[in-house]
């Protein structure tokens, strides 16, 4: 087997997440900052150019400190992220990671632990973020290495208008079977399909949601010793569901539909259900969404576990290598806190607050009003996702809800979740594809495995 560095296993992540990002502001790496200024990297979506908007009224008005940022599509802020890392190069004094590499760069020694600036900073409140959700950005030691931007959980999303025409009613807490027999009987209403999937390759595409009907189903990537379970009872049972109604009653050519084009299909009025992020409930019902108003929210559906959704944050990181550590934690200490999240919704709307990170603004009336729709399940989204330490029934060696905590996963599930999406497509049985997979990951974990 080829052996790649650490960076170019990362770099195969930028495939695919929960969501896909386009543009780019400032192309070059930058040369670091003073104490007068610092830089930071981001996603360019719209959550850092809210960010970016706001910083020169706010933070620098505030602290003096000046902050150039490099706003880059996902799979390059990926890249780029993962090189700097690895490099310890200093170009950026902040720099977004997500829960997948918080664990692998800890474990290198690359991030600066920020327990003590959290505890200096009297108006950070850390325990007021999700606690789950700080459990993927803390590292095996106890010490946390990154404070989240926004996070999510994941929901499933259905049309009330359709149930109610077919006389069906969503359980408050369903099973997927459930969700099986509502998709087939709510298949066709109006046009719209029973359920809307994704299938789209990538690590985080089509594995996110499936990982989570895996660990609910009672399977796992891997034993104790590191050996690859992709064929087990449980694993083949849970993909196989989840083909087979993706297959049977979700949109047409699903595996080519990634997130985009599922929220794309659902806001349109050609989906009667949708598993998916919480963070796509603002968009859901936005003003320009054909559903907005007719769209209900309940727990990700569940068979073995009583909680199975997934669990997600872009988070802000310092490289141990950093030279500008007090003025980085100043912004991350501004960019994650209340103080933030009420400037922004209070100059450009509280449905545009970056949510999922901290239970005080779901407490927020003005939040709640806004967001009336689905603050609530969101809210439950997030407390009740599934432990990432412990996602499923049975041990496992890796922490993770919806990937595996070593960095070979970034290269095995972009490649595994190609084998699942041509068994979508119908190319292929789901046999076939997860005798194939589990090649793939025996291989993948050799140097894990013990005898």
């Amino acid at each position: 087997m080829k052996r790649w560095s650490l960076t170019r296993l990362l770099v195969a992540a930028a495939a695919a997440t929960s969501l896909v990002l386009s543009g780019c502001d400032n192309a070059g790496p930058p040369s670091g900052g003073s104490k007068g200024s610092i830089h930071v990297l981001g996603l360019n979506g719209g959550p850092f150019q809210d960010l970016k908007k706001l910083t020169k009224e706010h933070f620098t008005a505030e602290t003096g400190i000046k902050v150039d940022y490099t706003l880059l599509p996902e799979n390059r802020a990926r890249a780029t992220a993962a090189h700097e890392f690895e490099s310890q190069a200093g170009h950026y004094d902040v720099a977004i990671v997500g829960s997948y590499e918080v664990p692998i760069y800890s474990k290198r020694g690359w991030l600066t632990p920020l327990n003590s600036y959290a505890r200096a900073d009297k108006s950070f409140d850390q325990n007021d973020m999700f606690p789950n959700l700080m459990a993927s950005l803390t590292g095996t030691d106890g010490k946390i290495y990154a404070e989240p931007f926004f996070g999510e959980g994941s929901f499933l999303m259905y049309r009330k208008d359709l149930f109610q025409k077919n006389r069906l009613t969503m359980p408050p807490n369903p099973t997927w079977d459930q969700v099986a027999s509502l998709a087939a009987k709510v298949d066709g209403t109006d046009g719209a399909k029973g359920i809307c999937l994704r299938g789209l390759p990538g690590w985080g595409q089509n594995l996110a949601p499936i990982n989570t009907v895996v660990n609910t189903f009672g399977g796992a990537w891997y034993d104790m010793k590191w050996n690859a379970q992709l064929t087990s009872p449980a694993f083949k049972k849970a993909v196989g569901f989840y083909v087979d109604l993706v297959r049977k009653y979700g949109q047409p050519h699903a595996y080519r539909s990634g997130v985009l084009e599922n929220l794309s299909s659902f806001v349109a009025g050609k989906c009667a259900m949708m598993y998916d992020g919480t963070s796509l409930a603002s968009l859901i019902e936005a003003d320009s969404s054909t559903v907005k108003g007719k769209v209900g929210y309940v727990p990700a559906p569940h068979d073995k576990t009583q909680k199975a959704g997934w669990l997600w944050a872009w988070s802000w990181a310092i490289q141990n290598a950093g030279k500008n550590k007090d003025a980085a934690w100043k912004f991350i200490s501004w960019a994650s806190s209340r103080q933030y999240y009420e400037q922004v919704g209070k100059q450009l709307g509280w449905t545009a607050v970056p949510a999922g990170s901290r239970r005080s603004l779901y407490a927020n009336p003005e939040f709640q009003k806004a967001s009336a729709g689905w603050y609530r399940q969101e809210y439950l989204a997030e407390t009740n996702s599934a432990d990432p330490r412990n996602p499923g029934v049975s041990p496992r060696p890796y922490t993770g809800i919806q990937y595996v905590d070593i960095p070979e996963f970034a290269d095995l599930g972009d490649k595994v979740s190609q084998e699942i999406s041509s068994a979508i497509a119908g190319r292929q049985s789901v046999d076939t594809a997860l005798q194939k997979s589990q090649e793939l990951a025996q291989a993948a974990a050799a140097k894990y495995r013990t005898s």
